[in-house]
Order: structure tokens, then sequence, then C-alpha cells
């Protein structure tokens, strides 16, 4: 367990990351807790699994950590979670938007339950976190929301039609929330991630191989890592380690910015 002396740079703080039981969303948890915020984690998995993480995050960290089941296509237990981060840890200074699911497929063969999960939880959800979160923030004088967004928020990929556009669609999001928050001591930013090895990526590689007829190999190498110049996945702590930054008192005059970190993806 790691003793906090009260000067970590978010103690005091509590955080809710959605869709943070794996992949970036967890590396951003622990990245928060490492530096002394109390969590709400959220998300999908094994229920032994999650409380073992929970437990774990609490234990290393010495912090508080709560799970909420919320599901991210009802915004009455999105707004659910919010209470439950403000009734049992006292409020919500930070809200990362990065719960995200997938399907690869060309337009005319998209499943029409597809598509609307896929634009209710990458973009609904967040509106309806958004929400609840933010008259806590205006409360307290200081937020921060973060949207985990995607390269695919300012370029477009082919069979990813629903995915593409709920991602621009949170830039909007983003961009209209500073412009609304913005006297308020709170910053909404957007980070776009290039190709992460994460449970997500991995799982699109079946639907790209099918709808392209390529090889696993072939998808790992000419489909993700061909859109990046740096030919290297983005890891998972660099994007927790950007989303701390945007916690700090460094960015406070950052607001309305989609920032993307995507081994030079979107410079071509």
């Amino acid at each position: 367990m790691i003793e906090r002396d009260g000067n970590s740079k978010l103690h005091g703080r509590v955080a809710i990351v959605t869709g943070s039981t794996s992949g970036i969303g967890l590396g951003i948890v622990r990245a928060f807790a490492a530096q002394g915020a109390d969590i709400v984690i959220n998300g999908l998995g094994d229920a032994a699994a999650i409380e073992a993480e929970r437990a774990g995050i609490e234990s290393e960290f010495g912090v508080r950590c709560l799970y909420s089941p919320a599901n991210m296509l009802s915004g009455q237990e999105i707004a659910g979670m919010v209470r439950l981060a403000a009734d049992s840890l006292g409020g919500c200074d930070i809200l990362v938007n990065n719960a995200g699911i997938q399907h690869v497929a060309p337009i005319d063969e998209f499943p029409d339950e597809k598509w609307e999960a896929i634009v209710q939880i990458n973009l609904v959800a967040a509106f309806h976190s958004i929400k609840a979160a933010l008259p806590m923030m205006k409360a307290r004088g200081w937020g921060r929301i973060i949207n985990i967004a995607s390269a695919h928020a300012l370029v477009a990929s082919p069979y990813k039609s629903a995915y593409v556009a709920a991602k621009h669609g949170i830039a909007g999001l983003t961009k209209t929330v500073a412009l609304e928050a913005a006297t308020a001591g709170i910053t909404v930013n957007a980070i776009c991630p290039g190709y992460v090895w994460t449970p997500l990526v991995e799982k699109q590689i079946p639907d790209t191989m099918a709808a392209r007829g390529l090889t696993k190999e072939q998808v790992i190498n000419d489909v993700l890592l061909e859109a990046q110049p740096t030919k290297e996945f983005v890891t998972v702590e660099q994007v927790a380690g950007l989303a701390l930054f945007l916690c700090s008192d460094s960015a406070a005059s950052m607001t309305g910015a989609i920032l993307p970190i995507d081994g030079g993806w979107t410079a071509h």
C-alpha cells in the first residue's frame, strides 16, 4: 500500500471512469489512483475479477475505489453512477468517458442493432454522464471532463460507419461543453488515440479479416499499423499519462481540445 502525504496531485479528488475494468480505462484508473484520487470504476467482466481489481486498487494505492455496474445503454443508470460518487465519495471532480464498443462491416450489411448500440454507448452515454456530473463540478468551481475519442474522431476508415460517426460526435460534444463550461473552472477535452492494443482492438480483428479477406497478421501490419507512421501501437500508459496531464494545473487553459495520440496517423 502506498502511504499518502496529502501532496499527491489528485489527493482529495473523485474520478469516475467508464469502461474501466480493462484496457485504456483501467490504465487511466490506475494512473489517477497512483496520484491519490478516489475512483468509481465501471464496466463489464467477470464479477470476481472486477472485485479483485477494485480491492487491489484500494490496497495498492491507499484510495477508495467503488464499482458501478451501470449499463451505458441506460441514461438512468448512468445518472445513478454519478449519484453513487456523490453519496459515497463526496462528489465528482473528474469524469472520463471511455466506455466503447465496435463492430466492423460494410454499411449496407451493418446490423441496425449494432449501429444503435455503438452510437448509444460511444456517444449518447457521454451526454448522460456529463449532464449528471457537470452541476457538481460547477458547485465546486473545478472539474475535468475527458472524453476518450479516437483518431476516428478526426479521420475515417472503411467498414466502421457507426464508430466513426459516434467519435466525430464526441469531438463536437467536447467542443460544445467546453464553451458552456469555460467560465466555471471546468475543462473539457478529448483524447484521440490511434490503435492501442486493448481487448476492443483485438476483438475487431476477426471482423476485419472477414470484411477485407485478410489474415490476422495482415490486419495487424497492413491495416492497423499501416495507419500509424511509427509502426507501433500506442500504449495504455501513454494515454493514461495524457489524461493525467489534462487534470493538472498546467493544463488549466486547455479546453475544447481534440488531442491525437496516434503515432502520426492524423498527420497524413
